[in-house]
């Protein structure tokens, strides 16, 4: 598919973006269901300020995550600020492009704290709703990497595999937005009925999220201009595992915590 969808007063309106949207819009509309159906103490006017300092943190984190991780030209970046949101190239709108999941998780997190201490709410209920909200919006995201013909599969020889550049490659994009989007958000789903103390949905989303982004590495080709990290790892597997190692230790932190005062 071509990568662009349409063309707007002369701009080039693209899949991604359009399912970036989407994801947001899902994320939200699900958060709002689960708030009325589990009847969390949020209201909608706080959700609603709440979402959008989640997206202002969730957009700066994952594409300052990414020219710091990713991007060859870090340097130039930082010499240049201005450039990091530039959606224009050579004269030519091209929007903005690199993002990064992990960068984006900071980022969420920071946003988060900030909101909460700010309007004095319980900061475990809104993430344990984040976590149950998330994955499904995660869904269109990587369909969207998909649809944009980015973050490729590695070489393969099965009969779904999708041919780029006269290569046949697993798509690895469809991997991710299954596994860690649906399959996620059915395990979250399912579980929260028996949540035993508030962040526990959190830090079980950020150790099974670990797990399956962990996997579907094996089947998505490594960033060009990064290779391999470490034993054969990339570098989204190495970062999964800092990610894994911190959601463990909140587990095990609330876990502890809820003991303690029950």
């Amino acid at each position: 598919m071509d990568p662009v969808a349409f063309e707007l007063f002369g701009f080039k309106v693209h899949w991604y973006g359009l399912m970036y949207v989407a994801a947001l819009l899902v994320a939200l509309f699900i958060a709002k269901w689960f708030v009325k159906k589990d009847k969390i103490p949020i209201s909608n006017q706080m959700l609603d300020n709440y979402f959008f300092w989640v997206e202002i943190g969730v957009i700066l984190g994952a594409r300052l995550g990414y020219i710091l991780i990713y991007d060859p030209n870090t340097i130039y970046y930082i010499l240049h600020p201005w450039q990091i949101f530039n959606p224009f190239a050579n004269g030519e709108f091209v929007g903005i492009r690199g993002m990064s999941y992990h960068g984006a998780v900071v980022g969420f997190v920071i946003a988060t704290l900030a909101f909460c201490k700010k309007y004095k709410q319980n900061l475990w209920i809104y993430l344990d709703l984040c976590a149950i909200s998330i994955p499904l919006g995660y869904f269109f995201g990587r369909i969207g990497n998909f649809l944009n013909q980015e973050l490729f599969g590695r070489p393969t020889d099965v009969s779904w595999g999708i041919l780029v550049d006269g290569t046949l490659r697993h798509p690895s994009q469809i991997y991710e937005a299954l596994l860690e989007g649906l399959v996620l958000f059915l395990i979250l789903f399912i579980y929260r009925k028996f949540k035993k103390f508030n962040g526990e949905l959190i830090a079980l989303y950020a150790i099974f999220y670990t797990f399956a982004r962990f996997i579907c590495e094996f089947f998505r080709q490594p960033d060009s201009q990064i290779g391999f990290v470490a034993f054969g790892m990339s570098m989204g597997q190495i970062l999964s595992i800092l990610m894994l190692s911190c959601g463990m230790a909140l587990f095990i932190y609330l876990k502890t915590k809820s003991q303690k005062y029950s």
